[in-house]
């Protein structure tokens, strides 16, 4: 009951911050989705998380998903991927959820729509291209040069997949400020993108808890908020 109790007032707390962001930028909060990161925590922050009104939730292994999923499966939300599938995970990847944030590369979108085809979905599977702005090699996404021709290859030969947006995590910092020109650069892309192949990309994810204020500052319309809603993250033994 405590644990229940904190996550509501954690995400009281961080709707809040969201609706005080959003009016600087003049934007609407209705605008932005808030998505909880709940990888690494139990089911039960989860349902206490859905209690208290979230219905996105972020998971980034599969098999720790599956393992919650057998308790949660009378949720009605919608699980997003975002960690970095493997391509021998595709088809299990394009089953469990219900968008994958983390595209960036030809062949994982390929993988994923040949899985879409295979299952039993029975419609499109919406994703996200992830970019890498910061340049740091431990960090997964597709190089800005070539963000275009991965998007039109979504567009034009995976027909079973939806593209959506765009996803981009920067450099870490204390300063939330020294994010802004990530999400400012992540939303021209985006703008440039939806004009070079002819569609409206809804979705640009950026932002999380230390900086998500500055996200929605810059366009952000879904934030991605794990340690401010559940806590610090547990660590592995």
């Amino acid at each position: 009951m405590a644990e229940t109790t904190a996550v509501a007032e954690n995400i009281a707390r961080v709707r809040d911050q969201i609706a005080r962001a959003a009016e600087r930028a003049g934007r609407s909060a209705g605008e932005i989705t808030l998505v909880a990161v709940s990888k690494t925590f139990p089911a039960e922050a989860v349902r206490a998380a859905y209690e208290a009104g979230v219905r996105h939730f972020g998971e980034n292994r599969v098999q720790e998903f599956e393992a919650k999923r057998a308790s949660l499966g009378d949720l009605n939300a919608t699980w997003h991927m975002i960690g970095h599938v493997q391509g021998n995970k595709a088809r299990r990847v394009a089953e469990l959820f219900g968008r994958v944030d983390t595209i960036e590369r030809f062949s994982i979108a390929e993988k994923l729509d040949t899985a879409v085809v295979e299952g039993a979905r029975g419609e499109r599977l919406p994703v996200l291209i992830e970019v890498k702005l910061g340049g740091e090699q431990t960090k997964s996404g597709a190089e800005e040069s070539a963000l275009a021709q991965l998007a039109e290859d979504v567009v034009q030969k995976c027909a079973n997949l939806e593209l959506c947006g765009l996803m981009t995590i920067p450099p870490y910092a204390d300063d939330a400020e020294q994010a802004r020109p990530y999400f400012r650069k992540l939303r021209e892309l985006h703008d440039e993108l939806q004009r070079k192949i002819g569609a409206e990309l809804p979705v640009l994810s950026i932002g999380m808890s230390h900086d998500f204020e500055v996200a929605i500052e810059e366009g952000a319309t879904e934030v991605r908020i794990g340690t401010a809603i559940f806590g610090e993250r547990p660590h592995k033994a």
